[in-house]
């Protein structure tokens, strides 16, 4: 996650009255990360109507527990980890899932497919393979989502990926190259075929 505010002493600041019970501070924390809170939880549901409940619980969560938070993580991280239990809690009920066409597992397919193709097949052969991929990532267990999710989507290191989800690094490897593999194997045939 990018932090979206800029300086680490503002989001000290920020913190720090808010955890003093600022209203004004906290309600600046909620702007300022609730685009990025959807966004995963989005990426992570599939859901527009899930991401958006699972982000409004994650800053009920964040309210009540932000006098937890101890400054020795960054408060992404921290965020993070609330985020990714919430979603956690929303895959226990079923629902489904989509993914995005910028994953890596389904770039190295899409740019495969010939540029000199007119645009409407182009974006034809996309969108099935969009629907591919959703048939893929329905079997894809919860903990290689999120992984896959954290890494590849978010952009957080190893080691952030691993503090979030309390696993260790070689698991968050393990975990990220299985989710990779089971996705490419899983697209191989369509990837055959164009």
């Amino acid at each position: 996650m990018k932090t979206p505010v800029t300086d680490p002493e503002t989001e000290r600041d920020i913190i720090t009255r808010a955890q003093a019970g600022d209203k004004r501070a906290f309600d600046q924390l909620v702007k300022t990360y609730e685009p990025v809170v959807y966004r995963f939880a989005y990426n992570v549901c599939r859901n527009e109507e899930r991401a958006k409940l699972t982000s409004q619980d994650t800053f009920i969560n964040v309210f009540r527990k932000l006098d937890q938070f101890d400054g020795r993580a960054k408060f992404s991280t921290w965020l993070y980890s609330i985020v990714t239990n919430n979603c956690m809690m929303v895959r226990r009920s079923e629902f489904s899932d989509t993914l995005s066409i910028d994953e890596p597992a389904v770039a190295d397919t899409v740019a495969r497919m010939p540029s000199s193709r007119p645009g409407p097949v182009r974006e034809l052969l996309i969108a099935e393979l969009k629907d591919e991929v959703d048939k893929a990532i329905l079997k894809l267990p919860l903990d290689y989502r999120l992984v896959l999710t954290l890494r590849d989507l978010e952009g957080l290191s190893a080691n952030e990926v691993a503090e979030v989800l309390h696993i260790s690094v070689p698991a968050v490897k393990s975990r990220l190259f299985r989710a990779r593999d089971f996705l490419r194997k899983a697209l191989k045939p369509f990837a055959e075929k164009v």
